[in-house]
């Protein structure tokens, strides 16, 4: 049977007012979110990759697709039916799965354009309970301290994941991780790695040094200088250090708020503060592209040091 012809079981959702549309749409507030547990996922990439998620463990809710959204990508089509058709992994039901209108689709989605696919996932299967997983020893973390943009936050938590980092911490303060722009600028990479929401940044950066990782705090007027430190990782030789700045060391990273970056007390956690140097005109980096180049900076010279 086919994807459509099981969705076509069932009458699709044409009334954007009935009340299921509502309840959809009302996770693109933070309270609703906070109460049920559930957040959006919304757009064939990061659905995509939601799905491939769900393959291995529960994680979503319901899924809303547009005839159309079926049409222009099988291989979402092909991973709705299997979700839909399928108990989920270790669930005693089936994911509710249901054709909709684009005016339905429309009214649940926050984008200003919907592209004709969205998911609702449970919280509790996203966000890590501790700030790096069940890793014991990660290498590379990237925190995101009191980060206030839902696309920056998007964009550090895609950059980690390219990057190859173990995990992605939040402090509270910081923009909500589930909120829809944040979901949609991850495009998939929240369903990659373990990412945790509202930690105390003291007690992260001393769970941090418990396990074994040297804390960089990102800082436009740092003492010390990316490109010196990635040039000097490149040259070294021999067992990587358990003291002292060395890229080639498991590293926490702080990134800091886009407009006054890290307080004074929250670089004073960091073994390091660490400048990216800026060779035009440019005042400065955005978060996203700082955290971009850091956890590069990281992964190369830990790669070339294993």
């Amino acid at each position: 049977m086919s994807t459509y012809e099981l969705l076509s079981r069932e009458r699709t959702l044409t009334n954007p007012t009935a009340d299921r549309v509502k309840d959809v749409a009302s996770l693109s507030r933070s309270r609703q979110r906070s109460k049920r547990g559930l957040f959006l996922v919304e757009g064939p990439q990061a659905v995509r990759e939601a799905l491939a998620a769900h393959a291995e463990h529960p994680l979503l809710d319901a899924l809303y697709v547009t005839e159309a959204a079926l049409e222009r990508h099988p291989d979402l089509a092909e991973g709705i039916g299997e979700a839909a058709g399928s108990r989920a992994p270790g669930e005693g039901r089936r994911v509710f799965a249901r054709l909709v209108s684009d005016e339905v689709l429309e009214a649940m989605s926050d984008a200003l354009t919907p592209q004709g696919v969205l998911a609702v996932a449970h919280a509790a299967s996203v966000l890590s309970p501790g700030p790096w997983g069940d890793d014991p020893s990660p290498r590379l973390v990237a925190a995101m301290v009191r980060v206030q943009d839902p696309g920056n936050a998007g964009t550090l938590i895609r950059a980690a994941d390219a990057a190859g980092a173990d995990a992605v911490v939040s402090s509270s303060g910081s923009v909500d991780v589930l909120g829809p722009k944040t979901v949609r600028s991850t495009a998939g990479s929240l369903f990659h790695l373990p990412v945790s929401a509202g930690l105390h940044l003291k007690e992260c950066a001393r769970e941090a040094r418990e396990a074994g990782l040297q804390i960089l705090a990102a800082d436009g007027y740092g003492d010390h200088d990316l490109d010196d430190l990635a040039d000097a990782a490149a040259r070294a030789e021999g067992p990587v250090p358990s003291q002292g700045v060395d890229l080639r060391r498991p590293t926490l990273w702080l990134f800091g708020n886009e407009a006054r970056g890290l307080t004074g007390a929250e670089k004073s956690l960091a073994d390091a503060r660490v400048a990216v140097p800026v060779y035009g005109r440019a005042e400065s980096l955005n978060v996203g592209t700082a955290a971009t180049v850091c956890l590069y900076a990281s992964a190369r010279a830990q790669r070339g040091g294993r």
